[in-house]
């Protein structure tokens, strides 16, 4: 990509009626775009919950910090840089603390912090469990609010970003559940990652694979045993996706991630996947809490709506005289991995093994940890750091294997995440994604609803918006894969940038136009929308405004040429005159202006 394939008038994002344009030099969305596109690297390619009801209990874990050396910060910027990998952000209490207390202890407090109201729950609050005339059980836009509202609002953000990790491993997509109450399934699903996040994978696992919505994603609900007569199969999907994505990949590994033997060795094979297939058969939905509501349908007749129990409770084996779906599950024996279940095993049973089959497998530990690394820390760890996070995988220290709060740990406070090496290494750290952006964006400037509604839609169109949403991967392989290269990349031989494969010419400008009017004008005509307080008390001085952005936003990390370049065109704007309304006007538009190039250049995109 090159800077002049960015038009002179870009269109606007099309979030609001009332989006106004930043008042700003036009010279500043170019030097913005240009900005945004060297960091490519030239290669195509108040809160609406109640955060006072606590529904995830926190637990308390002891880290042991022997294998650490760096457990202590010596600068803000070192803390900035620790909380914007640990959660989406950081302000300045928030660094005061992590400094005075060390990112051991940091965390400890995450784990041990309750969560606020669920997704499920949010819903039902925002009254999306009506059946009215706003017909909410059939659309997704509910849960697109759920899931934007979680990420910005819960008090517990080291949680929902292992929640958001895990999210993109373990995927099921909003855009791909068109169900009745498809939003309160997808925050069932939601909440089950946050549920575990802090907790055991194996316990992840078991919910996850019973969840009604991966159920309807990957066709488990309903999924039915051989039957001969027919030549019918049972559907592989499920199976074939939780051992490529979810646990064991594709290849064989070491315990660093490593290729087994140097040499790309299958882990499993079609036999493996047709007969762990029988294991996810007679599974159907639960629905033995339904009270279904008629109601009259447009031009006449009626339909019955089931009430949300049914995306709620997990799949089960049900037996009735009308449809037995516990007749629908095989009972042939199961051979996979070099794992035997015997022929009429009861389901619970099978399943059961199936799945501390792949939990325990050695392939489980460094492909999930590699990949929470790249989503947390830097897209190419080396083989020590995967090797280390596995480690901890594999026994947290008290013989417990998939302990995630462990591992979390592990990941944030390795010598390779803490220290500054990686931040003069040019292959090292990854491109944030534009949700996480977004994110850090509104908690960083504590931007609340003023409505408490948190009205925020998906965002995926990368023309018009920002690029990507929450929960609305476009196939259960995420947005991106662990292992894209960019075309035509500068990148050494097997390093990897998975965040660029979702840019290109259009994203690039619609995540600018997005940032430009959302940085202005705010999100929900204006119901989400910065004040920007300590901003604007420092915009009559661009270098202490650009400084503090450089910490919050960068964790110090914009280069003197770019603090140069921001700061000498927040100058050369109006807004030192004496003080009237249009002056106020003027020193909003220069914090603007500051907070849009900052997040525009190579040095906040790519985080470190």
């Amino acid at each position: 990509m090159h800077s002049d394939s960015i038009p002179d008038t870009l269109p606007e994002a099309p979030l609001r009626d009332d989006a106004a344009p930043l008042a700003a030099p036009a010279a500043l969305l170019a030097v913005a775009g240009s900005a945004l596109l060297s960091a490519c690297g030239g290669g195509g390619g108040g809160s609406g919950a109640d955060a006072s009801t606590p529904v995830i209990a926190g637990r308390s874990i002891s880290i042991d910090t022997t294998a650490y050396t760096q457990l202590n910060f010596s600068s803000d910027a070192q803390a900035a840089r620790f909380l914007q990998q640990a959660q989406f952000s950081c302000t300045e209490s928030e660094i005061a603390q992590a400094r005075q207390i060390g990112p051991a202890a940091w965390i400890e407090r995450q784990v041990a912090t309750s969560s606020g109201v669920m997704g499920w729950d949010w819903l039902n609050a925002q009254g999306y469990g009506a059946i009215d005339s706003n017909n909410w059980y059939d659309s997704a836009t509910p849960g697109d609010r759920m899931a934007w509202a979680q990420l910005m609002a819960s008090p517990d953000a080291a949680r929902k970003r292992m929640a958001l990790a895990l999210s993109e491993i373990v995927v099921v997509s909003l855009s791909g559940i068109d169900i009745t109450w498809r939003s309160h399934a997808i925050a069932k699903y939601w909440d089950t990652l946050c549920t575990h996040a802090f907790g055991n994978y194996r316990d992840l696992l078991q919910d996850i694979t019973l969840n009604v919505a991966m159920g309807y994603y990957l066709n488990t609900k309903g999924n039915r045993k051989e039957d001969a007569a027919s030549g019918r199969q049972p559907d592989e999907n499920y199976a074939r996706e939780v051992m490529q994505l979810f646990t064991v990949g594709l290849q064989k590994l070491n315990a660093d991630g490593t290729l087994l033997g140097g040499t790309v060795q299958e882990t499993y094979t079609a036999d493996d996947v047709s007969n762990l297939a029988r294991v996810f058969t007679g599974y159907d939905i639960d629905q033995t809490k339904n009270a279904p509501t008629v109601v009259a349908q447009t031009g006449g007749g009626t339909r019955t709506i089931p009430s949300t129990d049914y995306v709620r409770l997990p799949l089960k084996l049900t037996t009735n005289t009308t449809n037995s779906s516990a007749a629908n599950h095989s009972t042939l024996a199961v051979n996979f991995l070099g794992t035997t279940i015997p022929a009429n095993t009861d389901p619970a049973t099978a399943l059961r093994t199936a799945l501390d089959t792949l939990f325990n497998h050695a392939n489980t530990a460094p492909f999930l940890c590699k990949q929470l690394i790249q989503r947390l820390v830097t897209s190419n760890p080396s083989a020590a750091y995967v090797g280390r996070v596995a480690a901890k995988f594999a026994n947290n220290g008290s013989g417990v294997r998939g302990d995630l709060a462990q591992v979390y740990a592990a990941i944030l406070l390795d010598d390779e995440a803490r220290g500054s090496a990686g931040l003069t290494d040019p292959e090292y750290g990854k491109l944030r994604e534009p949700m996480v952006r977004l994110v850090q964006w509104v908690r960083t400037f504590g931007v609340a609803s003023a409505s408490g509604t948190w009205k925020i839609g998906d965002l995926s169109n990368p023309g018009s918006s920002l690029g990507q949403s929450p929960l609305r991967s476009p196939s259960v392989f995420n947005f991106f894969r662990p292992g894209y290269v960019p075309p035509a990349t500068t990148l050494s031989t097997g390093k990897v940038a998975p965040e660029f494969q979702i840019v290109n010419e259009s994203s690039v400008g619609g995540y600018l136009n997005t940032m430009m009017n959302v940085i202005s004008s705010g999100l929900n005509s204006g119901d989400i929308k910065a004040a920007y307080t300590a901003e604007i008390a420092l915009a009559t001085s661009p270098s202490s405004l650009v400084a503090r952005l450089n910490l919050l936003l960068c964790a110090g990390q914009l280069s003197a040429t770019t603090v140069t370049t921001i700061t000498n065109t927040v100058a050369s704007m109006a807004g030192t005159v004496a003080s009237s309304a249009t002056t106020a006007t003027n020193l909003r538009n220069r914090v603007c202006a500051a907070v849009l190039l900052v997040m525009a250049c190579p040095e906040y995109l790519v985080q470190k």
